[in-house]
């Protein structure tokens, strides 16, 4: 028995699959922020620059540490409710993930690329909408990951002001 039990902690922690995992979600996040980045950077020095912008603008140089931390913390989440048990009781949380991260993309492409401020900022509402219900189905699931989405939740809402002023300001 103990031979049992010795074999059963060993293949525990020489289980990779979850690391893998882990991986896999962080690699999925980073496409997309690589995606939104390649949209997002060419404009900053030109387009973007020569928006009037509220008094509240962070730096530029603030945008991307804390986009870096949004998303590692976005990966661990779904990374997380998807190693639950009952992989398919978490099916629609990992789809409300799925469906945030792709509008999170889209706020790129109709801010950056195509200079759509009131369409991104439909889409910034949408947005919301789908993160606060992504952490709601990540809470019933994992409330660790529901706490590292809080704070995507939170810069989410201030993306929203600073959007829809930048709108007020530019029409």
């Amino acid at each position: 028995m103990s031979s049992n039990l010795s074999s059963a902690y060993h293949s525990r922690e020489t289980d990779l699959g979850p690391w893998v995992r882990l991986c896999g979600w962080i690699l999925l996040v980073g496409m997309v922020a690589g995606a939104g980045a390649l949209i997002t950077q060419p404009q900053i020095d030109g387009w973007y620059a020569r928006l009037i912008q509220p008094s509240f603008t962070p730096p530029n140089w603030v945008f991307g540490p804390v986009w870096t931390a949004l998303y590692l913390m976005m990966a661990v989440a779904v990374w997380h409710v998807a190693e639950q048990p009952s992989r398919q009781e978490n099916e629609f949380a990992i789809g409300m993930f799925l469906c945030q991260l792709t509008a999170n993309f889209f706020w790129s492409l109709f801010f950056f690329e195509w200079h759509l401020l009131a369409i991104s900022l439909l889409t910034l509402c949408t947005l919301w909408v789908l993160v606060a219900t992504t952490l709601f189905a990540f809470w019933q699931r994992s409330k660790p990951a529901a706490l590292l989405l809080v704070p995507y939740l939170a810069w989410i809402t201030f993306a929203f002001a600073l959007n829809a002023e930048v709108w007020r300001l530019n029409s």
